[in-house]
């Protein structure tokens, strides 16, 4: 069972991971593989409102996905894409990258090989992966302007929609801990962390949320 006092530490960090951005119109949208098909739903979505002439769709598989993905993310991605109605056309796959900093330089090349010019890209994610996202496009990808995306359900709705609260709770962890470690592995760009954040952190960490933790980086934070 998970404690009240978990639960809401898990929103602390929620609510930190997102970003707050309003859409708007960019070169491209990037859909970035997850177990989450999700992201490809809010990817289609906001190609539908016109917010980007094109979608690249990256991610290969994990051990959260193999089971559920076996084509690989971006493949499974690219499927429900096209149920929702997005024209063959207008998705660009790159099916190899296996972490965030792949899905970045990989789709950065789809899209130098297919000739498009990016000033600006819609980063579609799962909710609680914006900001670590965010923050590593900002220093791989520094050129460019990034709009950051998610469905909009808040923690509970999203944990009923995935099925497995301690999964969920796990990764919001695992996700601040990226969010204070890569600055320093020169893989993201500093971001100010509240203190009421990194205690909410903490006491998940130490309650036992850390099956998606970095465990060299565990003990530097």
């Amino acid at each position: 069972m998970i404690l009240a006092q978990a639960w809401a530490d898990a929103r602390l960090l929620w609510d930190y991971h997102r970003m707050h951005h309003t859409p708007r119109p960019c070169s491209v949208a990037v859909g970035l593989g997850s177990h989450d098909l999700g992201v490809a739903d809010v990817t289609a979505e906001l190609y539908h409102q016109g917010m980007a002439p094109v979608i690249v769709f990256t991610g290969a598989t994990s051990p959260t996905t193999r089971a559920r993905m076996p084509r690989g993310e971006a493949v499974h991605y690219r499927e429900r894409a096209l149920q929702l109605g997005v024209p063959d056309s207008a998705v660009l796959l790159e099916p190899r990258a296996t972490n965030t900093g792949e899905n970045i330089e990989f789709a950065r090349a789809v899209l130098v090989e297919a000739d498009i010019t990016v000033s600006s890209v819609l980063l579609v994610s799962k909710p609680y992966e914006e900001r670590r996202s965010y923050a590593m496009m900002r220093k791989l990808w520094p050129e460019v302007e990034v709009v950051c995306a998610s469905t909009p359900m808040g923690l509970e709705e999203y944990v009923d929609s995935i099925g497995d609260a301690r999964m969920v709770i796990d990764m919001i962890v695992g996700a601040l801990q990226r969010v204070l470690v890569f600055p320093g592995w020169g893989l993201a760009i500093e971001q100010a962390v509240p203190d009421t954040i990194v205690a909410a952190y903490e006491r998940l960490r130490d309650q036992g949320f850390t099956s998606r933790l970095i465990p060299d980086a565990a003990q530097r934070t």
